[in-house]
């Protein structure tokens, strides 16, 4: 059975959507069958992997998930395209419980054939958030090495608490990634050593930095590992797949 790895932060513009789309095209490269599953209005995580939004979003379709999935350039990654369209950007944003078991169901039999299934959540604590959160067996936390990196984490980390007592109980804070960090930035040295000091072990060791690489390969249809395999980016994440799969 799939592994359902919810990936959100409410704040925008943390790697977000990119730690999404790079830990997905990793884990494919190292012989995992994953899916992206774009629940972003913005449906950066579709176009990102070369993939067209859909017209309507697969969720509103009354379709089954799996005979919506969209191949990629990269042998065994796969996406459920989001949709921009403003209706179902409102329908969702009004997802109800039903329709949320419905999703949890969804993904845990109809998409069962993947070894990962990488959701990736609107920058919100919104509907469409909280029935990821009530479908997924781990959640990841991008956040930027810089100021206000804190700010907001322990609003994502209480929404955690809140589904794994009411709807969820065997989800668990999967990991912390440090984003975007500055080696030559004193203040992003001191928040990576704040954030690991408080949280431990649920932070990765991976530090993505900020690369060019990984801001362009979006633009390219593909992840920064095959866009720029040797570029700092690409390594980042490299590592970040070895910690995940490790953590096995």
């Amino acid at each position: 059975m799939a592994k359902v790895i919810a990936v959100a932060n409410q704040k925008g513009g943390v790697g977000k959507t990119t730690t999404a789309i790079n830990l997905a095209a990793g884990l494919a490269k190292a012989g995992r069958r994953s899916l992206v599953v774009d629940i972003d209005p913005q449906c950066n995580a579709t176009s990102g992997l070369g993939v067209e939004p859909a017209a309507k979003h697969p969720l509103l379709s009354g379709k089954r998930l799996a005979d919506q999935v969209e191949g990629t350039s990269q042998e065994m990654l796969f996406v459920l395209p989001g949709s921009q369209s403003l209706a179902d950007a409102d329908a969702l944003s009004s997802i109800n419980r039903q329709r949320a078991n419905e999703f949890k169901h969804q993904l845990h039999n109809d998409l069962g054939r993947v070894d990962y299934i990488l959701i990736d959540c609107p920058p919100s604590l919104g509907q469409l958030t909280r029935a990821a959160l009530a479908a997924a067996d781990e959640l990841y936390i991008p956040i930027q090495c810089e100021y206000f990196a804190m700010e907001g984490l322990s609003q994502i980390i209480e929404m955690a608490k809140q589904s794994k007592a009411r709807e969820n109980p065997k989800l668990e804070i999967g990991g912390i990634v440090l984003t975007m960090f500055d080696p030559n930035l004193e203040l992003a040295r001191e928040v990576v050593s704040e954030v690991r000091s408080y949280f431990e072990d649920v932070v990765f060791e991976a530090l993505v930095p900020r690369d060019v690489a990984v801001s362009e390969s979006p633009s390219h249809g593909v992840s920064v590992l095959d866009y720029a395999p040797r570029s700092r980016g690409a390594w980042a994440y490299g590592e970040l797949v070895m910690e995940v799969i490790d953590r096995e």
